[in-house]
């Protein structure tokens, strides 16, 4: 016997930005990386009055990106932080591949020399520090960590290892 009366719940599909944070996580993206997209897609949304992405083009991606370095006059690193949610975003969560933006007009990148220490200064530095705190720094230096990635780690042993696990994925085990 059928029962034709049955009512299944629906489910909601998530709000963009819900899509964007769980399409971030899928692919093991940080925290803060998360953040950030989702602050440039709100902009961006923002900047073209709450227009859904889908209705939006190449077109308006060059506007938006444009605006921020004329008007807005921000770095080259957000601004290439913007262009990168914004494909992320019609990449992996609107499944749409975008195609020319045309001519956007880019913000200067400074020329800087990027700051290296001689092993002497890391030597001193290192003199510096006991302890955790010691630790952590060897870490930052030896592995690349980012420093909330070393401040997110937390400790676990097995036989023989000792286990670092960040609390968002992956498990680093270092022998003993």
């Amino acid at each position: 016997m059928l029962c034709s009366n049955l009512s299944f719940p629906t489910i909601k599909k998530p709000k963009l930005l819900e899509e964007v944070r769980l399409a971030l996580r899928a692919r093991h993206y940080s925290l803060r990386t998360e953040e950030s997209y989702t602050h440039w897609i709100k902009r961006f949304i923002l900047f073209h009055n709450k227009r859904h992405p889908r209705e939006l083009r190449e077109k308006e991606v060059n506007r938006f990106l444009t605006h921020l370095a004329v008007n807005e006059k921000v770095a080259a690193s957000p601004q290439n932080q913007a262009l990168c949610a914004i494909l992320f975003l019609y990449k992996h969560v609107l499944n749409r591949e975008l195609g020319d933006f045309g001519k956007i007009v880019w913000s200067k990148k400074p020329k800087r020399l990027p700051v290296v220490f001689t092993r002497e200064e890391v030597k001193a530095v290192l003199s510096q520090l006991s302890g955790t705190n010691w630790i952590m720094v060897m870490l930052l230096y030896g592995s690349g960590l980012r420093v909330t990635e070393c401040l997110s780690l937390s400790t676990g042993s097995g036989a023989g290892s000792m286990f670092f696990r960040p609390r968002n994925y992956r498990l680093i085990r270092v022998l003993e």
